[in-house]
């Protein structure tokens, strides 16, 4: 437990000797382990340990109809197509909730900073009660070291597939089908992540390398990882590299940079199965004005476009005019388009509105529009909820409830 109350013994036999300088003694009150290891937040202290405890609750709830969905974009590298919800007569509802706690133990070492890590997660889906709910680790992994840090046992991989997001209001389709992003395989992917041993080094000036092997515990699925990276000067830049021991390799490599006003991200994925990805976009602001051009191309003859130009109005209120299009070159069944306009205003400091209308179309589905309203709330304490509603002339609408409350 914290310890409120350190007095210094050559201190307080001063202040008792002498009145006289009494007032000019101080006196800590607050320094404990967690103090001198620079952690705050939810701690629990021992006289060698800090325990930081971090966590969440998110609770959702849709009601509509909008369980079917008529594919618009398809992609050659799978994944989840783009759709359209359309109505099937009968009212839809989901319930979810997702929680999460994380326990990280901190002492100091010869070594630096030895540190537990324990990542708890629930969720219960569309499940209705406590008995529904599984409870899994999400993490549990131990570590040692500062400037350069050793980490063994259950986590995420160290793979850097970032700095690839495109700048434009809408994004781009092929992009949004990954997390917004560039995927390097459309076949098997090297094991990553899971049981691991990993190093990572700060090697100052921005740079740092990380290297590790993941996926232990399957010999045949064994990954070995390698990582640089640069961040500083407004750039943000990687190359990362997996390649397993059946010798299905991937290479990610992003770039992000900002030179006020110009904005540009670049990045590729290679893979093994001679499958690329390559994504383009820059962004410029003039004034309250923003534009922003994005691009992207596969291995798989496909390729798409997006544009969008963005103006703050007054403080708080932002307009947004985006579109975007994709086409599959050796596919005539994928060439589809999407333009939206919408609004965002900060009604209050804790209340933001937006509204937006848009249509979509493509050649192997039914054009249709669509609008969509949500009012955000965030008071503080860690603290957010949001109401959304949106329909469209397929007859689909749905509205959500979404509530979270981070631990921190």
């Amino acid at each position: 437990m914290k310890i409120r109350s350190l007095l210094l013994g050559s201190v307080a036999a001063a202040g008792l000797a002498t009145t006289g300088y009494a007032a000019d003694l101080g006196v800590v009150t607050s320094l404990d382990v967690c103090d001198e290891l620079g952690l705050s937040g939810l701690t629990i202290s021992s006289d060698d340990n800090c325990l930081v405890i971090t966590g969440g609750v998110t609770y959702e709830y849709a009601i509509g109809d909008y369980a079917t969905s008529v594919p618009v974009i398809t992609f050659d590298r799978g994944g989840d197509d783009f759709t359209a919800k359309d109505n099937d007569g009968v009212l839809d509802d989901n319930s979810d909730i997702d929680a999460w706690l994380k326990f990280v133990a901190t002492a100091n070492s010869d070594f630096g900073p030895a540190t537990a890590t324990i990542k708890l997660i629930s969720e219960n889906g569309d499940q209705v009660g406590a008995a529904d709910w599984t409870v899994g680790v999400d993490e549990a992994w131990v570590g040692i070291g500062d400037t350069t840090m050793l980490m063994a046992g259950y986590k995420g991989s160290i793979f850097n597939d970032g700095d690839d997001a495109p700048l434009n209001y809408l994004g781009l389709f092929g992009s949004g089908n990954v997390d917004a992003g560039v995927y390097g395989l459309n076949g098997h992917t090297p094991n990553l992540g899971g049981d691991v041993i990993q190093v990572v080094s700060n090697l100052g000036n921005g740079i740092s390398v990380k290297g590790g092997l993941e996926g232990l515990g399957e010999a045949t699925f064994i990954t070995g990882v390698g990582v640089i990276e640069y961040a500083g000067d407004g750039i943000t830049a990687h190359a990362s590299g997996a390649v397993d021991a059946t010798g299905h390799w991937l290479v990610h490599s992003g770039f992000k940079g900002t030179w006020d006003p110009v904005t540009v991200v670049g990045a590729v994925a290679v893979g093994s199965h001679g499958w690329w990805n390559a994504l383009g976009s820059v962004s410029a602001t003039f004034d309250i004005f923003t534009l922003a051009v994005s691009g992207e191309a596969t291995a798989g003859g496909e390729y798409g476009v997006g544009g969008s130009l963005s103006a703050t109005v007054t403080d708080g209120v932002t307009l947004n005019l985006g579109g975007r299009y994709f086409t599959d070159t050796t596919a005539v069944a994928a060439t589809g388009y999407q333009v939206e306009a919408g609004v965002s205003a900060a009604a209050t400091e804790s209340i933001t509105l937006t509204a937006a209308i848009g249509a979509a179309d493509s050649n192997i589905a039914p054009a249709y529009v669509y609008g969509k309203a949500g009012l955000a709330w965030a008071p503080g304490g860690g603290f957010d909820l949001s109401l959304n509603g949106e329909a469209n002339t397929l007859g689909a609408y749905k509205g959500t409830f979404k509530a979270s409350k981070s631990i921190k």
